[in-house]
């Protein structure tokens, strides 16, 4: 992997984000080139999970890069052939809903319409509490994608949030694998 570039992009799914840093952490040490790319709530935004700036601080210290945090930013992705793989962890219904329906307004999905372009896989990290609900027909279509890959992904609370569902970020390195080989790792639903 060391001689591979990775877009690693972070949405507003701010629960997951310590899991989320753990594992771009792991990225960062097998000697990778790691593009953060931040959308403009997760980049700008305090939560009881940890404030923005911390966050951002901690991205650019891991990934002796600077965070892409805005469309104008994310656009050049794609001309410029930037990334071998682009990572979104956490990917947020939102998000999902925004790159099934071709919507690119934001710094993670221009990134992922601009890596799309060049035909190089995209690895979603689903992390929605309404991934059963409204975000399932998203999920579906993209599952149908070209390009498009997810981690695998189970119900992360079936009484309290029955809806919800979030992917097994652990499971990024070989995910990451099958991308490259354009198959999805299987079994996409449940772990």
């Amino acid at each position: 992997m060391s001689t591979l570039t990775f877009g690693y992009a972070m949405c507003g799914s701010f629960c997951t984000f310590k899991k989320a840093m753990g594992v771009l952490e792991k990225l960062t040490q097998t000697g990778a080139n790691v593009i953060p790319i931040m959308s403009e709530m997760s980049y700008n935004t305090d939560t009881r999970f940890g404030k923005a700036e911390d966050f951002r601080t901690n991205i650019t210290n891991l990934t002796g890069n600077n965070i892409i945090c805005c469309v104008k930013d994310a656009e050049p992705i794609g001309p410029k052939n930037l990334l071998d793989l682009l990572v979104v962890l956490p990917c947020t219904g939102n998000t999902l809903a925004k790159i099934a329906n071709g919507i690119a307004d934001t710094s993670v999905t221009m990134a992922v319409k601009a890596h799309l372009r060049n035909q190089k896989p995209v690895l979603l990290a689903v992390s929605t509490n309404d991934g059963l609900g409204t975000a399932a027909k998203n999920i579906g279509t993209l599952l149908n994608c070209k390009n498009l890959y997810f981690l695998p992904f189970s119900q992360d609370d079936y009484i309290k949030k029955p809806n919800s569902l979030v992917a097994d970020f652990e499971k990024l390195p070989d995910a990451a694998i099958a991308a490259f080989e354009g198959r999805q790792l299987q079994p996409v639903l449940g772990f």
